[in-house]
This record gives C-alpha cells, structure tokens and sequence, in this order.
C-alpha cells in the first residue's frame, strides 16, 4: 500500500505557497514556508512510499512541526503523544505498536522504524490520533481525517481573523488539540509561530514575545490563574491582539474581568469551547460580548450547529453538535484503525441552554449529577459554593453514594464538611473532603477528576491484614499499599510511580487475585484501565504467576536448602538472570535523569537493609568483619571461601547496579539504549562475555561472569520480536553450558530463562499464590537473614530449619517496608497539626471558639 499524495491545494499542506514569508519563529532564529517546505520533503522521504502508522513524541520545536506536516502530507496517520511522557509513550508503543516512532532533540528528528512496512490495517481517511485523557497514555483514542485538521482550522482561522502578519506563541503542546489547532489555524492563513516551552511564569517567555512580537496566545483556565500572578493585567505589551482561553471553564467573573483588562490594554479575549472529539473547537464567544455575558459558550463555530436533546428528569437537555470538524470515531486497539466514519454528531455531555439572543450556556454535566440519599446533586454547584468562601476545591462522586472533595491550603475540613452537609442537604457520612497540596491536574491544566475521585479509596497500613477478596475498585489501594505512596492517581502506571523488581512481585500478585489473568504489559497501563477490567469469576484451584515470581520464591527455598544441606539444587546465578530481566522492565523508562533517580532509589532499598542486618550479624557473631557491612568483602576479603563469603551475592548485585546506572548515567550511551535497545542489550552481553571465557580479566571477584548472566536478563526483556528472542535463547544454550563444570546448574539457568522468555505464566496452587509473591518478594531478605536463622533451627531438624527461615525474611521485608511509609506518615501527621487559615476574602474555617 503506497502513500497517498497531499491534499491537492490545501492550506494546511501546500506551505511553498507562502513563499518567503516567516512561518516558524525560535530563539535561534526564522525559518520561511519555504524552508519548512523542503524541510518537510525531507521528511516525507524518510517516512517512506508505504503508509505506515507513526507516532510522534512531540514538542514545541521545528522538528515535531516539520514531522507533523509530513506525516499529514504523505498520508501517514500519526499519533501524537507529549514527549516528556515517558510511561505514555511506552503504553502506547505496547498498545497499538506503531511502525515508525519519531522523536526530536538537538535539532534532529530520529526516526526509529520498527517495522519496514505496516503491519496495520489503515483507513484511508485516517489522519491522526489524539489521546482523550490529557497525557496518560490511555489506549482510547480519537480518530481524526485530515478533512477535520482543515475545516477547524478555516473555521477558527475565520473567527480570530487570522491573518499573514499574526503571530501566535505556543502556549501549549503540540500533542493537546488545543494547542495542535493553534498550529493549523495558523498554518492555513500563512501566519507565524513563535515556538517556545517557556511557561507564562516565566519572565524569559515575556521577553520572547516582545522581541518577536507574538499576537496572541492561549490559555486554559489554569493558565489565567499563572497571569494573575506575573502581573500580565499591567505588562506592556504592543503587539498582542488577542488571548484565547479554551481546555476547561473559566469562572464567570474571571471572563468579565479578563475581558475588561483586554479593553483597557488593547487586546480581545476569545472564551472558546471544544473537545478533542470536535478536532479542537465547537463555539467561541465574540469579545465584544464577554463582559455582558460572561456565563455563555457563545455561538458555534464557522460551519457548525448546536441542538438541545431533553434529558429526562432534568430541567435542561444535552447539546449536541455537527459540523464538517466531528470525529470519525474511537479507536481503543489497533483494529480500530481501519474503521471509516463511525460517529456523525457529537454529544457532548453538556446540559445547555439557548438564550434568546442565540447565545449557548453550559449549566452542567449530566455525569456530573450523582444521586445521594435521594438527592439529586450538582458537582459543578458544589465547587461553585466551595469558590465564593475562598475554597480552592474539586468535587466528584462515587457511584453515587457520597462526595469526595479535594481542598488545598489547609483548610480544617470537618468545618467544611459540616458546611456543605447543611448547605446540600446530604449526611455527613457521604462526604468526603480530602487536604491536598494541589488539585491533580492533567498536562493541560484541567483537573483531574478521576484522580479526585481515587481519593475516596482508603489506603491501610501496611501492616494490616488486606481483605479476603480483592476486586477491581481495590486496585488503587493496592498501588499505594506496594509502592508506599499515599495517594494515587488513575493516570498513573507502575513505572510511573517508580516501581521496581522488589515492589513487583507483591503487587501483581494482588493484581492478578483481584482481576484474574494480567495482560504481560499490565505495568505499562494505566490505573484506570487496570481498574476497569472484570473481576474474577468464581473460586479456582489454580493461579497463574509470572516465571519470574515462581522462579524467585523457588530459587530462594532452594538456596536456603542447600545451605541446610537438606538438598542440593543450585539457584542463585539465575536469580542474576531475574534481576537483569526486571532491571531493563522496570529501571530503563523516563528520562534519563528519571532513570538515574529510579536507580539510586533502588540502590538504596537494597544497600540499606543488607547493611543493617550484616551490622548485626557483625555484633552478634565472629563470622564477618567490618569489610562485609560495607559490602567490600568481595574487593578486600580473603580470597579462599570462609562465612566472610555468605553475602557475595548481595555485593555482586549491587556491583552489577552500581555499574549498569554508571553505564546509563552517560549521556550519549542513554541515547543509543533507547535508540536501539535490544541491540544495546545484546552489545553488553557481548562486552560481558570476554570475562566469561576469561579474554579480560577485570581483577575483581567474579562480578563480570554474573553481569554477564544480568546482561542475558537485559536482553531478554528487550527481546521483542520471536526472531530476537530465538536469538537470546540460543546465545544462553551456547554460553551457559560449561562454566560451572555442573550439568545442572547450568540446566537450571538455561531453563529458568527459556520459561521466562517463552512462558506467559506458570500454574501455582490457588492457596500457595499469596504466599508465593511473599516469597518472591522477600528473596533478598530470607537470603540476609537466613545465615542466623538456621543454625539455630538445624539441631532440631533440617526441614524445620529451611521453613522457619521464610518467615523470619518476610517478617523483615516487611518491616523495611512499613519502616518508610510510617516516618512519612509521622510527618504527613505534624505537618497536618499546624493551624492553617482560609484564603482571603472567606469565612474562617478553624474549629473552635
């Protein structure tokens, strides 16, 4: 399937047109439509003749426009994700695997061709796709055709007046449709950008614009609470026309006052409304008229039309839009994609009304009503009561049974509570008021009513015994509870909140019980989706676990046992094989600075408890010596094997963590592990291997062999075609036999990664489910604290000894994790204490005479 031409004479592809004149303005300096013309060629080029699926982590710079313009010119549907969104990069890689990913930086556009053709099936209308939920990485996505990007970017284009001379900061990111629309409606009329992150907080953005002479810029309703900060309302600035705000409901007043401010300094203010599902934009308020009705949405766009459909058992009815600028539809998997126009209208969720002046209002949300003891309420009416006592606040329900709200600065919330109860109408019981630092909010500065509404899950102890059953609205619990997080949000994934191989066991584990059978990119994904899947249905006898979970728990009984000497089965080297494996899972996502604080953060759980306990064991007994708490036991103890030697395995690991973050730490080998990561994979496993047959003799105590075996784990979880892993499988088949000297060892290493690279999961006893992830969990500290444990059980008898040490580990692990989360809480606990006192301009609302 070859590429189809660009839209013959559109505005929005045909930029030779417009000649000489400046279409992108940065700091460095102008480039003309001519220049992004050939620019564009270029890159058209390179994205090849067959129509391929291209996702673009972009930014504000040439480079994300110039491959914006040529995937809509060459016909390749593109899906644009923010590129300091790491975890929904990675989400949306796993969900829809794009043939070609496009990122920028340094003035390059880097194309990484995963496929050489597509293997998707593309709709011909099919332009580009663009996230519903802010920047989460959510696999829902809207379809939009390039018939959309041109329509409402002629109609905005109309209304603004936009003209060649206008030049229009970015504000926003390429990725929102708000700020996407700002580039096409710009586009179409030969007008200028002035490309820039900087946000408006920033006096360096300010001067930008007067040096470049910006016309206008955009802003959600966050945005106009940053202005009034800065002091925007007096700033000089002669050249700016209009501001534009859209991305969410800006309070009445706020309009009024805004509007005012513009007449007084020269300037309009535009109040728009839109959806991602219209493109970007569905009405748009005249300025002229902002200030007498500050409460409307206005009048539709160019082109467009609105109805109002009855509701029943609602005063006012939903409005409903068409226009040239609708959707084709969702995509929520890659099937999707070939799917034409499957939506005609869109109804918007929205109760409105029409005024007699043919100005629309907003009044509501019919999913923003939740029935509560009998009583219908309105959550937008709630904040707005919250708003006029100096409450900063966020309202959403819960299944319609009570309130959770949201409250910053410290506001005593049973007064609050008690407020609101008297003003509603509703028990007390139904309300929940929740102190945050600040609302949650997505990337566009809306808030974010999902993670709002996550408030309402309580999060125990640690140390209190979970629930016998465990369902799919326990999912953000269970988050919290295995990564010591207070509070968490649905746009958050497992790499999002820093999770790692030692927070990963316990954590599926309780997933898996909670939702059944987890799909193997399940810590790519979101909260909410997770959330969302279906409960497991009846009773089973058996489960079904990772490989890497029922290695570990197995690999740790048999390691315990053959120090015992009940039996001997050899197991620690393919624990090294484990952690390469979930170091390139879990510690590789996010920026390089992300990578380097998940790393040292992973460090630190490890070093500190095998410190603490060792320092025991040093007290207690005479069989180490100070060189075995700090770890160096291998670097300066004696070389023939003595009890000094029982943590080797502890200091091995983290010399292998220690010198993967060094690796990673260097700026240039970070880019080319993500450029390339599976042959990177395979170039440490190579470098590796002149230790293993003895070509380098790094002079150290056996580390390089085991890094080796951590770089097999490497690339096996970078492995992710059959063609790869047949790779890895065989390079394991030809190293491994013949460095032990010991058949089954070997075996052992060779099996255990062959189950985890080619078996989803292993079966494992209903009953034993729980107690494996514990296992597995806990495997570094059985291992630290069985040296003390057994030889107290071992007279007695040796099985004895083996089961009684599992315990005492876990008992630890545990301990090592309630220890953090209770000095947080102790500080969460006297930061709470403090008397604060409500905003300016509102009642008190401190308990007390």
């Amino acid at each position: 399937m070859t590429a189809e031409p660009g839209l013959s004479g559109s505005a929005l592809t045909d930029l030779a047109r417009h000649g000489g004149r400046a279409a992108l303005i940065t700091t460095e300096g102008v480039l003309t439509y001519r220049d992004v013309a050939e620019r564009v060629e270029d890159a058209v080029e390179r994205l090849g003749p067959v129509r391929r699926l291209v996702l673009l982590a972009a930014q504000n710079d040439v480079e994300s426009i110039v491959a914006y313009l040529a995937a809509i010119a060459a016909g390749h549907p593109l899906l644009l994700v923010p590129a300091d969104k790491p975890a929904a990069i990675e989400s949306l890689v796993a969900a829809y695997e794009p043939d070609v990913v496009v990122s920028t930086g340094g003035g390059r556009l880097d194309l990484d061709e995963r496929w050489p053709g597509t293997r998707h099936e593309l709709h011909p209308d099919l332009a580009v796709l663009l996230s519903t939920s802010g920047s989460t990485g959510s696999p829902k996505l809207v379809r939009l055709s390039r018939q959309n990007l041109v329509e409402n970017a002629r109609s905005i284009a109309q209304y603004l007046d936009i003209g060649p001379d206008d030049r229009a900061a970015t504000t926003l990111p390429l990725s929102y449709c708000y700020g996407l629309s700002v580039v096409n409606s710009h586009l179409v009329r030969g007008a200028s950008l002035v490309l820039t992150d900087l946000s408006v907080v920033d006096p360096c953005f300010w001067d930008l614009v007067r040096e470049r002479r910006a016309t206008s810029f955009a802003g959600v309703p966050y945005s106009f609470d940053l202005l009034e900060r800065v002091g925007f309302a007096d700033m000089e600035l002669p050249s700016l026309r209009y501001v534009t705000q859209a991305g969410g409901r800006l309070a009445p007043e706020k309009v009024r006052a805004w509007a005012e401010t513009g007449q007084r300094r020269g300037w309009d203010l535009f109040v728009m409304y839109g959806a991602t599902e219209a493109t970007a934009r569905m009405a748009y308020l005249p300025p002229d008229l902002a200030a007498e009705h500050p409460g409307t949405i206005g009048v539709p766009v160019p082109g467009g039309s609105f109805r109002i459909d009855p509701v029943d058992g609602l005063p006012h009815g939903e409005l409903v839009y068409t226009g040239p600028n609708v959707m084709l539809g969702y995509a929520e998997q890659p099937s999707d994609l070939a799917l034409g126009r499957t939506v005609h209208e869109l109804r918007t969720g929205d109760l409105a009304r029409r005024h007699a002046d043919g100005l629309y209002e907003v009044v509501g949300r019919r999913s923003r009503f939740v029935k509560i003891a009998g009583l219908r309420v309105d959550l937008g009416q709630v904040e707005h009561m919250l708003d006029g006592m100096g409450v900063v606040a966020a309202v959403a329900g819960t299944d319609d049974d009570g309130l959770v709200i949201a409250v910053e600065d410290g506001h005593d919330t049973g007064m609050l509570t008690k407020v609101i109860a008297a003003d509603v109408g509703l028990p007390r019981a139904s309300i929940g008021i929740h102190a945050v630092e600040h609302l949650p909010r997505l990337a566009t500065g809306k808030i974010d009513y999902p993670a709002v509404r996550a408030l309402a899950t309580p999060v125990a102890p640690a140390a209190e015994p979970h629930r016998l059953r465990e369902g799919p609205s326990d999912v953000p619990r269970i988050f919290a509870e295995c990564l010591d997080h207070g509070t968490v949000e649905p746009s958050d994934t497992f790499v999002s909140l820093d999770g790692d191989s030692l927070s990963y066991v316990a954590l599926s584990v309780r997933l898996e019980a909670a939702l059944g059978a987890l799909p193997s990119d399940w810590h790519l994904r979101t909260i909410g989706e997770l959330s969302g899947r279906g409960t497991p249905q009846g009773s089973r006898l058996v489960s079904f676990l990772e490989p890497s979970i029922v290695l570990r728990a197995a690999a740790t009984i048999c390691i315990v046992a053959a120090h015992v000497e009940l039996f001997t089965f050899h197991t620690a080297h393919l624990l090294f094989v484990i952690a390469g494996f979930n170091f390139a899972r879990f510690q590789l996502g996010g920026t390089r600075r992300a990578r380097l604080r998940r790393h040292a953060r992973s460090l630190i759980r490890i070093v500190l408890p095998s410190v603490a306990f060792i320092a025991l064991a040093y007290v207690v007994t005479d069989d180490y010596s100070i060189a075995n708490i700090f770890l160096l036991n291998g670097m300066v103890g004696p070389q023939e094997v003595t009890s000094e030697w029982h943590f080797w395995f502890v200091e091995m690991l983290v010399y292998v963590l220690v010198a993967v973050t060094a690796l990673v730490a260097v700026p240039w080998l970070d880019r080319l592990e993500r450029r390339v990561p599976f042959a990177f994979a395979l170039g440490l496993v190579a470098v590796t291997l002149l230790s293993r047959y003895d070509i380098v003799d790094p002079g150290l105590p056996k580390p390089m062999p085991v890094f080796w075996l951590f770089a097999l784990g490497w690339a096996v979880a970078r492995a992710g075609t059959v063609h790869q892993r047949l790779l890895v499988s065989a390079l394991a088949v030809l190293t491994v036999p013949g460095f032990f000297d010991h058949p089954l060892r070997e075996a052992t290493i060779v099996v255990g990664l062959l189950l985890i690279m080619w078996v989803p999961a292993l079966p494992v006893p209903w009953v034993l489910r729980r107690v494996t992830g514990w296992l597995a969990a806990s495997s570094l500290y059985i291992y630290l604290t069985h040296w003390l444990v057994y030889p107290l059980l071992l007279p007695i008898d040796p099985v004895l000894a083996v089961v009684g040490c599992l315990p005492v580990g876990v008992a630890y692990w545990a301990f090592c994790r309630w220890v953090p989360t209770a000095i947080a809480r102790g500080r969460h606990t006297e930061q709470r204490s403090r008397p604060v006192r409500a905003r300016g301009g509102g009642r008190s609302m401190r308990a007390g005479p």
